[in-house]
């Protein structure tokens, strides 16, 4: 289904590069627009996990981090991609103070996963491991690919349509009314963001599943939600501010509701996914007692 939904993505976005290219300039203009977005569509296919990863000045690290932190971190994700059955991502630090994280790549084959140094100093070590499994499922999920995309080509609509309004005014009928210029800039982030929003709740839920069958704990997943959604509430992740169509990446929304931006929430309720979780909890505790009871020799 993720191939259809990506597609889907492509041809939505193309289509809004398309009309503002023509409310601007015409047909000349939907036709250089379309033949931008067609470059973005392919830049973005093999180049947008590194721009996202630039854009937060992630650094990678390794098995012999100085930090102890750091190389819990890195061991517990062998150990998880490893009962997840994935190629091992690379692994990532972003120096952000808020605890949040996200996964990117085109495939699996090319994954990456990033945390910040909040979460690392913030979440118990359990808690950590549920978050960076949560990862590891958008990865077999193969949901990086359209997330990271996503970022790239709503960024670019978001620029384009800021910068729509210096278009407008005068006196030469070619050029749009600048009325019509200025709705194109509210509008243009507006359907970008809903695409997003489209995309992005169900996509929540499954890999909290399955994130919390990979490392087998539910509740330590669902601890970290309310954490992190707390924490977010109070610090600023600049980076996430100056970057906000890369929002729906993370696992909880990294910005602070101080942007117009924040009015259109790419997560599901965090209450919501917790309870789920622990819905969940519940039948795999029931699980593994029917089978330590059926388990038990018969005398």
């Amino acid at each position: 289904m993720n191939p259809l939904k990506t597609f889907m993505l492509l041809a939505g976005m193309t289509a809004v590069f398309g009309v503002i290219g023509l409310t601007l300039a015409g047909p000349t203009g939907m036709l250089i627009a379309l033949g931008l977005a067609l470059a973005l569509n392919i830049f973005a296919y093999w180049n947008s996990d590194k721009m996202v990863l630039k854009a937060y000045r992630a650094e990678e690290v390794g098995p012999n981090a100085p930090s102890s932190l750091v190389r819990n971190y890195y061991d517990d994700i062998v150990e998880l991609a490893h009962r997840a059955n994935l190629p091992m991502p690379k692994v990532y630090i972003i120096q952000n103070d808020q605890p949040n994280a996200f996964a990117t790549g085109r495939n699996p084959e090319n994954a990456a996963v990033a945390a910040t140094t909040g979460l690392l100093q913030i979440l118990d070590r359990d808690e950590i491991r549920g978050v960076m499994a949560h990862e590891l499922a958008h990865v077999k999920n193969r949901d990086t690919l359209i997330m990271t995309v996503t970022a790239t080509l709503a960024g670019a609509i978001s620029s384009i349509a800021n910068f729509a309004m210096f278009f407008g005014g005068g006196n030469d009928e070619d050029r749009p009314n600048i009325v019509v210029v200025l709705l194109m800039a509210v509008l243009a982030p507006i359907a970008a963001m809903i695409v997003q929003m489209a995309i992005s709740r169900a996509r929540e839920y499954d890999a909290d599943r399955m994130g919390a069958e990979i490392c087998g704990d539910p509740e330590s997943l669902a601890r970290a939600l309310k954490k992190i959604e707390a924490y977010a509430r109070g610090i600023v992740n600049h980076q996430a501010e100056h970057n906000p169509a890369s929002a729906h990446m993370f696992i909880i929304n990294p910005l602070s509701g101080q942007r117009m931006d924040n009015l259109f929430s790419t997560h599901p309720n965090t209450d919501n996914r917790v309870k789920a979780l622990f819905e969940l909890a519940g039948r795999m505790g029931a699980s593994r007692k029917s089978q330590a009871y059926t388990s038990v020799p018969t005398v």
